[in-house]
């Protein structure tokens, strides 16, 4: 007897109806390096804690770790940011649609049916959403005709993951997008137009992957990826990364903050903090560590580790 599609997901006991997607066997054969928890269908799942510490992380530091780790590829700008101001951290789980094709489509609608979908493809991926996911989607760029997210699905995804998306593509109703307070979301277009993802002479649309390895632009994203977006750019992070992404920002965070204030004091010239350290300079940074350790921009629990490694 086949089980839903849902259930399947959980289980790892079956494919999606989609083409290509991975089973929970395959999620762990294709992020080896991740030795961490993972969700019921496979993906990694980064803990929460290094999530919240990814919030204070820049782009730039980010990225250095990824390209200094051989990941080259794994940046893309060029959005429409809703709520700009703020930060969308979150783990991956990815969709990717292509121009319609009723053949393909007809045969995936069909047995979304029989496996216990409910309503149209753009809100399957939706359902299994999670806390703190960010839905990342490839819609190939589509504008006109293309928003398969508008204030009903936005609406959904934030009461499943109370998180914002990734889209390539357009979306439409972006003043109700707007009225959801962390739905910090990246996005190629708003247009006020919708998609057809139903059979007939309009079909544009058809989703034909879930939780598989997408592109975003130039980038590649696999399910369970970190996504850091800030600053009119998205990072996704292997998750294998993410505690070393964090750390590693976390530590420059600190140089920069003892630096600039030596540089004050005018204990220090420019040259000194700009170059390689001098083992003075780095015993009175260890120093100042310790001094200072519950006023720095970094939680205490973090400087304590630091300091513990300093000492050895």
């Amino acid at each position: 007897m086949r089980t839903t599609l849902l259930a399947a997901a959980l289980s790892g006991a079956a494919l999606f109806a989609q083409p290509g997607v991975l089973t929970k066997q395959d999620l762990i054969k294709y992020t080896p390096d991740w030795k961490g928890e993972r969700y019921e269908d496979g993906r990694p799942k980064v803990p929460d804690s290094i999530l919240k510490r990814m919030k204070a992380v820049t782009l730039e530091e980010g990225w250095a770790v990824l390209r200094d780790s051989g990941f080259s590829h794994q940046y893309e700008d060029g959005w429409l940011s809703i709520h700009p101001e703020k930060v969308l951290v979150g783990r991956a789980l990815t969709a990717q649609w292509l121009p319609g094709r009723p053949d393909i489509h007809k045969v995936i609608a069909e047995q979304g049916k029989k496996d216990g979908r409910i309503g149209a493809p753009n809100a399957w991926a939706v359902d299994m959403l999670q806390p703190a996911d960010v839905y990342v989607v490839d819609h190939f760029g589509l504008k006109q005709d293309g928003p398969s997210i508008g204030d009903n699905v936005g609406n959904a995804i934030y009461a499943k993951s109370h998180n914002g998306i990734v889209y390539n593509g357009a979306v439409r109703d972006i003043n109700g997008l707007k009225e959801l307070d962390d739905f910090v979301s990246f996005v190629r277009f708003y247009d006020p137009s919708h998609h057809f993802s139903t059979l007939g002479p309009r079909l544009n649309s058809t989703l034909i992957g879930i939780n598989i390895p997408i592109r975003i632009g130039g980038a590649t994203v696999m399910p369970g990826d970190v996504v850091l977006g800030r600053d009119g750019g998205v990072l996704f992070i292997p998750p294998q990364l993410a505690e070393k992404v964090v750390k590693t920002a976390e530590f420059i965070h600190l140089q920069d903050a003892f630096g600039h204030q030596r540089l004050r004091e005018g204990k220090y010239t420019s040259g000194q903090i700009d170059t390689r350290w001098s083992e003075p300079i780095e015993k009175d940074f260890t120093a100042w560590l310790e001094e200072n350790q519950d006023k720095l921009p970094v939680a205490k629990e973090q400087v304590l580790e630091i300091i513990k490694e300093r000492r050895k």
